[in-house]
């Protein structure tokens, strides 16, 4: 298929249908609040407050003591479920566009591989897609 190398990576990323997860910070942001609130079972305003109240910088035990009210009612143990996942999916994001970007700098980014970064759902999956554009470390000789 076409190689996408002249094209600019945020055309590339527009052209991933919005069901993908490669998209603008917003719109990512609303797919990991979205994906959590499924996972948890809770509302999605739910998991929204409780990540803006983790953005500014408030811990698990303190939302779940004193600002209750604000995540109607999630539990510590939900807060920490949501904390955890929060975070490997903001690093799942960050890593996904890593790889975009580095096998676009390589000159081999294809249409075919940004769909199957975008449809990845874990580390591992992306990683998989990464390991035939990984660059080899040079040794240093002796």
């Amino acid at each position: 298929m076409k190689n996408s190398k002249n094209r600019n990576i945020e055309d590339v990323f527009e052209s991933v249908p919005k069901k993908h997860p490669i998209r603008k910070e917003s719109e990512k942001m609303n797919k990991i609040n979205s994906t959590i609130a499924q996972e948890l079972e809770v509302k999605e305003s739910q998991v929204e407050a409780a990540v803006k109240l983790i953005d500014e910088g408030n811990t698990i035990p303190f939302i779940a003591r004193y600002r209750k009210e604000v995540t109607g009612g999630l539990s510590d143990e939900t807060l920490r479920d949501l904390g955890e996942r929060l975070t490997y999916l903001r690093n799942l994001e960050q890593r996904k566009e890593e790889v975009v970007k580095s096998i676009e700098e390589q000159g081999k980014l294809t249409d075919e591989i940004i769909q199957a970064v975008a449809i990845s759902k874990t580390l591992a999956e992306v990683e998989d897609i990464y390991r035939p554009y990984k660059q080899k470390k040079k040794q240093e000789q002796q």
